[in-house]
C-alpha cells in the first residue's frame, strides 16, 4: 500500500539521506543487494536521483536542493519504500569488483564474494599470462565474466545461460564495457551446448537457495528472477549438474569455482569424500569452493 510522506523543512542532501535511512528503518526493508544499511542505501539513492556519482565528496551534500529536486529524490525514496525493490533496480545499475553494470529485474543484483577472486586474478590458483579462456556459467548479467575479461585481457569470455531475458542484459554489458571482441553470450542449459569447448576456468554462480529459504524470501528478493534464485529441495540441484560435467569442458590445469551459498553445508555433506577448497574472503562472504580438473575427474569416476 503506497504511504505518503511529509518532507516539510528538508533542504539538503544530507537532509533527504537521514530522513530516508529513517523511512527505511521504519518500513522494515531488508538489504543485501550491494548495500548494507539503511543510511548506505538511502545515501546511494539519493545521490544516484540526482545523477550524481556515488563518490560525489561529502562537502557537496550540505549543498540545498531545488524544488524538482526534492521531488526527483522523493519520488526514488517512496519508490524503495512503497514497492520493497532493491534499488539496483530502480536505479538500473550495479557494482561487480569495481565494475558498472546495467541491472534490471531480468537478472540478479550482482552481489557475489567472488568479485574478490576476480581482483586477484585466481591466485594462487591460476597463473594470469597463461589464462586464455573463460566461461561464466550462469552468468546472468554478465558481470563476473566482464570482469575476467579485464582480470585476464588476454582471454576469450563466454557467457552462458539457460535465459534468454538474461543474456539480454549480458549483451547491454557487452557493448557497454566494449569487449564484443573477446566476450560472447551462449544461450545453453548448463553445458548443454558447449559440446567440445574447454576453458582454463569456469567460474558459476548458479542458483543454490533451497526450497526453506525461497519460502522465506523477503519481499526485496521476490523481486529478483526466481529461475536464479532456487535449485530443489536442498539448493543443490544445478550444483550436482556442474560438478559432474565440468571435468570434461577444463583444460589439463583449468580450475572450477563454484558459489554455493548456504548450501555449503549440505554440499559438504552430500560429498563427504570430495577436497573442496572453501575460500576465505578479507571482505566477508562464503559458500564458495574451487576444484581442479583431476579432482573432479577422481569425483565422477567414483
Amino acid at each position: 500500500m503506497s504511504k505518503d510522506f511529509e518532507i516539510a523543512g528538508l533542504n539538503t542532501l544530507t537532509d533527504f539521506m537521514r530522513w530516508g535511512a529513517s523511512r527505511f528503518v521504519e518500513a522494515g526493508l531488508t538489504y543485501g543487494h550491494g548495500l548494507s544499511s539503511p543510511l548506505d542505501e538511502s545515501v546511494y539513492l539519493v545521490l544516484r536521483s540526482l545523477n550524481l556519482p556515488v563518490d560525489t565528496p561529502e562537502i557537496y551534500w550540505s549543498s540545498a536542493l531545488t524544488e524538482s529536486e526534492k521531488q526527483s529524490v522523493l519520488a526514488t525514496l517512496k519508490r524503495r519504500i512503497n514497492e520493497k525493490i532493491p534499488a539496483a533496480y530502480i536505479t538500473r545499475e550495479g557494482w561487480f569488483a569495481g565494475l558498472q553494470f546495467y541491472i534490471d529485474e531480468r537478472v540478479l543484483v550482482p552481489r557475489s564474494p567472488i568479485a574478490e577472486l576476480v581482483e586477484k586474478q585466481f591466485s594462487p590458483w591460476l597463473e594470469a599470462e597463461e589464462v586464455e579462456s573463460v566461461l561464466d556459467l550462469c552468468t546472468g548479467s554478465g558481470c563476473i565474466g566482464i570482469a575476467c575479461a579485464y582480470a585476464f585481457p588476454y582471454a576469450q569470455i563466454d557467457l552462458s545461460d539457460v535465459s534468454e531475458e538474461a543474456l539480454q542484459v549480458a549483451e547491454i554489458n557487452i557493448e557497454q564495457h566494449d569487449l564484443r571482441q573477446r566476450v560472447s553470450s551462449i544461450h545453453s542449459d548448463l553445458f548443454e551446448q558447449l559440446q567440445g569447448r574447454q576453458y582454463d576456468l569456469i567460474v558459476s554462480n548458479p542458483p543454490y537457495v533451497d526450497q526453506e529459504d525461497m519460502q522465506a524470501l523477503s519481499p526485496e528478493f521476490q523481486h529478483e528472477p526466481q529461475l536464479g534464485l532456487g535449485s530443489g529441495d536442498d539448493g543443490l540441484d544445478i550444483t550436482r549438474k556442474i560438478l559432474h560435467e565440468a571435468a570434461t569442458h577444463l583444460t589439463e590445469n583449468g580450475i572450477l569455482v563454484v558459489e554455493v551459498g548456504n548450501s555449503q553445508y549440505a554440499l559438504m555433506e552430500l560429498y563427504p569424500d570430495v577436497p573442496f577448497k572453501w575460500i576465505e574472503f578479507e571482505r566477508g562472504g562464503d559458500g564458495v569452493f574451487i576444484l581442479t580438473k583431476q579432482e573432479l575427474q577422481n569425483f565422477c569416476s567414483n
